[in-house]
């Protein structure tokens, strides 16, 4: 029997016109792996608060839910949410650990043992005393997995829980959760728009399209089904790969697999790939010299000389750990934080301290990394139009102006809804249309991908090259190694307080281990710098016999016969 059983379940938000969730079956049997994946604000997060009743939304629901041998409490399900410090509850790491148990009544002994275990199972030793206030994200949403599972319970639901870690804290957490399952035998229900690292772990996926089941399966099943639908954008890189040079057998889901399907595919070719020339720099608008910065005065500096230089009519993106201070730079550029030594220039303006209003009269805006204090109205419509009266529009262009952005956006069927009762996604690209209704020409964005699927990624980086055509400036700061290489002009590597490696997308991206894409994991040591899937997918449709080239063009096949770099780790 499964453990858990959904049945026709449906379920309504109180006073939306339309179900979030339609007729929805599935079961999960006990110790699988199993993702679900659909696009923003298809029903994703309700379905996993409904299954943990006690966080359920309020409305009308029909069907039902089965939790066979399963009680709704901390003991047998635990939770973890995308926001590792909303899903903290208490001061320090020990104390958080011991919350659950000791809500369950536990004796101290049997408090003690599971808490000093848990910790040591997660690495968590040299925390055990610090203040959770302290800890790098990754650490803070490792310690939320920590928290979930020290009450040992049977089920983990987890609601895109990398969504705002780095590339190695990501991987970190999600090598914990494989282990919690293999090991323990938990199930697991991730939902997750990253599917590059999960797919290649799950027994089963789930893919909902406006509250529908659309597809249900093993992961290869599911992606035979869907390799024309645009949710197969969000699937492993090796995957789409497969999906473009029209893969018949086995679908990769894993990097090494990739690079054994294409080492087949080209068959005694090399592929070629030129990488375009990086484009010529306009003047620059906004510029942070040798900027110092530490939070307190006896507290170690955050930023050790930052510089930096965004440019007329470019996309620049910076990448980096959690805790690296990107978020502190993007502050300090755009005037809100100011260190004890450098020098902010906007426009050919020195900006004094305080005097951050006067770059926002020019025409910045800036996207936080938590867009919830960017909504003050009980509607996202009323939101959208005081934003744009906000900046002495005229009143009889008010209808049209929020009914095009809010179409541009995808925001139509939400303009009615509270903007904090939308999933994360949807405030996501609430928040940053209410930004361009504003009519900026510089952009600061903060995690702008965080929460949003594959396909709103797309439409995302499509829209802000539409920007840069028109001469706006976007400095943004990210995870998302793809999304990146897919927009940038220029990209950089914020580490130790300072910008290093510096450089145009197809340079960067191919000489970095870590901080790069899984397509140029597959694709480094046989397509050169292809960096994306659609680059690699071109250099294979270039491929020449490996007898024209000559020796040293075969060794390395890059287009201009050096010698390749030797292959990533």
């Amino acid at each position: 029997m499964a453990q858990v059983q959904i049945g026709h379940l449906s379920f309504t938000y109180a006073e939306a016109a339309a179900p979030v969730l339609d007729d929805v079956c599935l079961s999960l049997e006990a110790g699988g792996f199993y993702v679900l994946c659909g696009d923003t604000g298809s029903g994703k997060t309700t379905l996993l608060r409904l299954i943990r009743r006690v966080l359920a939304p309020a409305g009308d629901m029909t069907g039902e839910i089965r939790l066979n041998g399963l009680k709704d409490s901390a003991a047998d399900i635990g939770f973890v949410g995308q926001d590792p410090g909303a899903g903290i509850v208490t001061g320090k790491v020990w104390q958080e650990l011991a919350f659950g148990p000791e809500s369950l009544g536990m004796q101290t002994e049997d408090i003690r043992r599971r808490v000093s275990e848990t910790a040591a199972w997660f690495g968590l030793e040299k925390e055990y005393k610090k203040e959770t206030d302290a800890l790098s994200g990754g650490k803070k949403q490792l310690l939320c997995l920590a928290a979930a599972v020290v009450t040992q319970p049977k089920l983990l639901l987890l609601d895109e829980p990398t969504a705002q870690l780095d590339p190695i804290a990501a991987n970190a957490f999600l090598q914990s959760l494989g282990r919690l399952n293999r090991e323990f035998g938990i199930t697991v229900l991730l939902a997750e728009h990253r599917l590059e690292e999960v797919l290649p772990m799950a027994d089963g996926l789930f893919a909902l399209r406006n509250g529908r089941l659309i597809a249900a399966g093993p992961p290869q099943t599911v992606a035979k089904e869907l390799k024309t639908d645009p949710l197969f954008a969000g699937f492993p890189a090796a995957a789409r790969l497969w999906a473009a040079l029209d893969g018949q057998n086995d679908c990769p889901m894993q990097v090494r697999e990739g690079k054994r399907f294409l080492s087949a595919r080209l068959q005694g070719k090399q592929a070629r790939f030129a990488p375009p020339p990086p484009p010529e720099h306009g003047e620059t608008v906004l510029e942070a010299r040798d900027v110092w910065l530490r939070y307190e005065k006896e507290a170690p500096d955050v930023l050790t000389g930052f510089s930096c230089r965004l440019y007329a009519g470019e996309i620049f993106c910076i990448l980096g750990g959690n805790g690296a201070g990107k978020t502190t730079a993007l502050e300090v550029l755009a005037g809100i934080r100011r260190g004890y030594r450098g020098t902010l220039i906007f426009k050919g303006e020195k900006i004094r301290p305080g005097r951050q209003d006067t770059m926002y009269r020019k025409g910045l805006a800036l996207l936080p990394q938590d867009v919830t204090a960017a909504f003050i109205k009980p509607t996202l419509r009323q939101d959208l139009e005081a934003q744009f009266l906000c900046g002495g529009a005229k009143k009889e262009d008010l209808s049209e102006a929020v009914r095009e952005i809010a179409d541009r956006f995808g925001l139509t069927a939400l303009l009615e809804r509270n903007p904090l009762d939308l999933s994360g996604g949807e405030k996501q690209k609430a928040a940053i249309a209410k930004l361009m209704l504003g009519d900026p020409t510089v952009l600061l964005l903060d995690e702008p991908t965080k929460g949003i699927d594959a396909d709103g990624r797309n439409k995302l980086a499509a829209l802000l090259k539409d920007l840069k055509s028109k001469g706006v400036s976007v400095l943004l700061v990210t995870h998302d190694a793809e999304f990146a290489a897919r927009v940038a002009d220029r990209a950089a590597m914020l580490f130790d307080g300072e910008l290093l490696s510096e450089g145009p997308p197809a340079s960067f991206f191919a000489d970095n281990c870590f901080f790069t894409t899984a397509a140029s994991r597959i694709a480094r040591e046989q397509a050169g710098p292809a960096i994306l899937v659609e680059q690699i997918v071109s250099a294979v449709n270039a491929a020449v016999p490996l007898s024209s080239l000559s020796d040293t063009e075969t060794y390395g096949g890059s287009p201009d016969g050096r010698k390749q770099k030797e292959p990533c780790l």
